[in-house]
């Protein structure tokens, strides 16, 4: 297959789990074509069967803001004509779903005709969708989606609730490349950062509101009460100044680490006891399962799809959002039994087994197909 792949080239969830499809399936013999503003960051190497086209944004004294949807159909148009593509995957629905729809119209007039799949990822449905401003817009693009997924039962679920959608939407989960995400030999870093055999506590996100880092801060002052034990703070974004102040004012910042974004991530949950997940809402919780399958467990909220992939009591525990105090204390009741520890970090890693990229791309590639021979007897009839 000919498969153009649109998303976001950041650090996030939507942008890492399409770029990794993307590599895998060009690792299958699909000729894959990215198609963004940047290339993606973990588009890091060459592949004889990816190719990247770059969305350019000219800047015309006439637009306050460049119109990055109009530049971005016109660029699918072009990119579908000319490579022959038989698939367009939009991640994220805003705006790439109506974007890949205007593209879809303006391709009928050269009589070529390009299924779409949207995936849905989280906040396009459960924050910025859900806003007057894109709602419409949102909904309809969704509806003309030729196929629909969602990374979790949850988000499809509140997909449902807060638009009227029409057509089936096919859950498909996040997943991850057990080869790259695995527990490595790293002790040299754990003695630099913890000489005194402190714990390592360990949280990574985008540093959003939603992300509740504040609530991260508080659960671990209460960890070093009674444990000691070191956190690490991996990622950047708009709250880190506010962070930054309360663990001041918590007087925690000793114990702290600020160690930004990261690339080898993996390389630091390696010797990491606990994950921390406090968010108000997680579709799936991607960098949770990234911790997984590096044999960390996991506390979080038990909110969106979170308790479909850390189940409790299991692969570490769930509690209500806000609820510091129940999080602290079942990861002071964790850390303070070794055997239970070790239990749950092989659980863990079991559990992300369960998501490895190679259980989860031939799911993709299978609806793909499903996807194009549907749109085959659509134009037939």
């Amino acid at each position: 297959m000919k498969i153009g792949i649109v998303c976001y080239p950041t650090f996030g969830g939507s942008g890492v789990v399409a770029t990794e499809l993307g590599k895998a399936m060009a690792d299958k013999g699909h000729s894959v074509h990215f198609i963004t503003y940047r290339q993606p960051f973990r588009l890091d190497h060459f592949h004889e069967n990816i190719s990247y086209h770059e969305v350019t944004l000219n800047n015309y004294p006439l637009f306050e803001y460049a119109p990055y949807e109009s530049a971005l159909t016109s660029k699918l148009v072009d990119v579908v004509r000319y490579e022959q593509l038989d698939i367009l995957h939009v991640h994220y629905a805003i705006p790439h779903a109506s974007a890949a729809w205007m593209a879809k119209q303006i391709l009928k007039t050269w009589n070529i005709s390009i299924p779409v799949v949207t995936t849905l990822h989280g906040t396009d449905i459960t924050l910025v969708g859900k806003d007057q401003s894109y709602e419409p817009v949102v909904t309809f693009a969704i509806n003309n989606s030729d196929g629909i997924t969602a990374v979790s039962q949850s988000l499809k679920d509140d997909t449902y609730k807060n638009f009227p959608i029409t057509k089936d939407i096919e859950v498909i989960y996040n997943f991850i490349d057990l080869k790259r995400f695995s527990k490595q030999p790293k002790d040299h870093f754990r003695q630099a950062i913890a000489p005194a055999g402190e714990k390592l506590i360990v949280h990574t996100s985008n540093f959003r509101k939603v992300k509740r880092v504040d609530d991260v801060v508080k659960v671990f002052e209460k960890i070093i009460t009674k444990i000691p034990a070191k956190l690490l703070l991996i990622g950047d974004g708009p709250e880190r100044p506010a962070i930054e102040k309360l663990c001041r004012e918590l007087a925690s910042c000793d114990s702290i680490r600020f160690l930004g974004k990261q690339e080898a991530i993996e390389e630091i949950l390696s010797v990491c006891d606990l994950f921390i997940m406090p968010s108000e809402t997680e579709s799936f919780g991607l960098a949770a399962l990234e911790a997984m399958a590096c044999q960390v467990p996991v506390i979080s909220t038990n909110s969106g799809g979170m308790p479909e992939l850390n189940i409790h009591g299991e692969t570490g525990y769930l509690s209500d959002v806000g609820d510091v105090d129940d999080m602290a204390a079942h990861a002071i009741d964790l850390l303070t039994d070794e055997s239970k520890l070790a239990r749950f970090k092989m659980n863990a890693l079991m559990q992300a087994s369960r998501f490895d990229i190679n259980v989860i791309m031939p799911k993709y590639e299978e609806y793909y197909k499903r996807v194009i021979e549907g749109a085959k007897v659509r134009s037939v009839v």
